[in-house]
């Protein structure tokens, strides 16, 4: 029996207003794709009172703020780059372009070809997302991608040193320091000084995932995103100190993170929600955390390890922290997920900043068709076709002209029969299906 000790809000009351956002977006990106820089200014002035001579940094302006990056910062910086790189790499070269003979004379492969170009946004008005940066950029670079720009609102009035370090370290080619609907647009839309991107990626707040929404199909986008979720799967083998700690830790990315603990035991249930309450008292982020809990924080109780399961593929939660005496079955058997933290000295904090694996990933169930951003995510699979004989050609084109008659398209089967003519030397009635 599924009992539950917390609930959130229901899910009819979990939407914002989303028909205030989708026409606030709407409108807006009307205005940048009309009047270009300007209105991307105007947007930020309003939004950001941030007004640059020119949005997109110099070299020497990177520089500059690069020389304010600490050392040890820096080193922190390159060191979680080379996770993401490493891991990206090994995930590229298991994409592998393909070409074999079907039969005789029949050729058919694909290639893995690079969007040709990307736009990265890294979150920063609240907190400056120095790691959506590798994510984004650093994995964009690993996969080829020519030409990668990336924005990032101002933090406090100007560019975030670590922020900037992290996008140029990254690989990214133009760095505007821009924010919300007016970044997106600008590099979805261009304008005057702005190319257009083939693709937009990364995470941010309302505004910036409806922007993704509606340009969805000028551009490509990675993932829908929503506000971070996370997930604790536990039983007796961990304490409720490690389970509250887990739960508070994604809470505070915003007022809307859901933040959900399932377990089989009921003393370990209680005993979180009894530190949960200690934690809040000292958490500095607590004034944030403190609302996703209440609103959004649920502890379901289950009879078993399989009604457990049956929960998390249900939720199918961005962020799943399994510690359990089972982690493997858990990895085994789990199908609807963002991403898997195995065991109790693994955290979601470690995939959001250092390990090496993608933290940008799906949330509001999305989980249940798509895994996260990727190097595979970047990279476009074509096909292609070759026949090299005319006794394949004519084959083909035989089977081919009887298919299309089957389905009363008589133009595709002369497509077929004017090879069958040539390359076979037969003689096929205009109009019909070859013999």
């Amino acid at each position: 029996m599924i009992e539950y000790l917390k609930r959130g809000k229901p899910e009819t009351e979990r939407s914002e207003d989303d028909a205030k956002v989708r026409e606030t977006v709407e409108n807006t990106l009307k205005e940048i794709e009309q009047r270009g820089d300007t209105a991307v200014r105007e947007l930020s002035e309003k939004f950001d009172n941030y007004s640059p001579a020119s949005f997109r940094l110099s070299e020497k302006e990177i520089e500059n703020l690069m020389a304010q990056v600490s050392p040890r910062d820096m080193e922190d910086i390159k060191f979680a780059q080379k996770q993401v790189r490493n891991f990206a790499q090994a995930q590229r070269d298991s994409m592998l372009d393909i070409e074999l003979e079907t039969m005789p004379g029949v050729i058919l492969g694909h290639k893995n070809i690079p969007v040709q170009s990307v736009g990265c946004y890294v979150p920063g008005g609240k907190f400056p997302m120095v790691a959506s940066a590798h994510m984004s950029v650093a994995t964009a670079s690993v996969a080829g991608v020519p030409r990668i720009i990336a924005c990032t609102p101002p933090f406090q009035g100007k560019p975030n040193p670590a922020v900037i370090a992290a996008m140029h370290l990254g690989g990214a080619h133009e760095i505007y320091v821009m924010g919300g609907i007016q970044a997106i647009g600008a590099m979805a839309l261009g304008t005057e000084t702005i190319d257009p991107v083939h693709m937009l990626v990364g995470p941010g707040n309302a505004f910036v995932a409806e922007a993704k929404r509606q340009l969805f199909g000028r551009v490509g986008i990675d993932l829908f995103a929503g506000p971070t979720e996370t997930m604790v799967i536990a039983d007796e083998t961990v304490d409720a100190e490690m389970c509250a700690t887990d739960l508070l830790g994604q809470a505070e990315h915003g007022y809307n993170s859901p933040a959900v603990l399932v377990t089989n035991s009921r003393k370990l249930a209680e005993q979180t929600l009894e530190e949960i309450d200690r934690i809040l008292e000292i958490l500095p982020t607590a004034d944030t955390a403190s609302v996703s809990w209440r609103d959004y924080g649920e502890v379901i109780l289950c009879d078993s390890y399989d009604e457990m399961l049956e929960v998390a593929d249900d939720i199918a939660s961005e962020h799943v922290q399994v510690m359990t005496d089972r982690d493997d079955w858990f990895l085994e058997n789990m199908t609807c997920y963002g991403a898997l933290f195995l065991g109790p000295r693994t955290n979601v904090s470690n995939g959001d900043k250092v390990i090496g694996t993608n933290h940008t990933l799906p949330t509001k169930k999305a989980g249940r068709y798509t895994g996260g951003l990727w190097v595979g995510k970047y990279l476009k699979t074509h096909s292609y076709q070759k026949i090299t004989t005319d006794e394949a050609a004519t084959k083909i084109g035989e089977y081919g002209s009887r298919l299309c008659m089957l389905e009363g398209f008589v133009g595709h089967a002369e497509q077929c029969n004017v090879r069958v003519r040539r390359y076979g030397g037969k003689n096929v009635p205009y109009g019909q299906g070859a013999e």
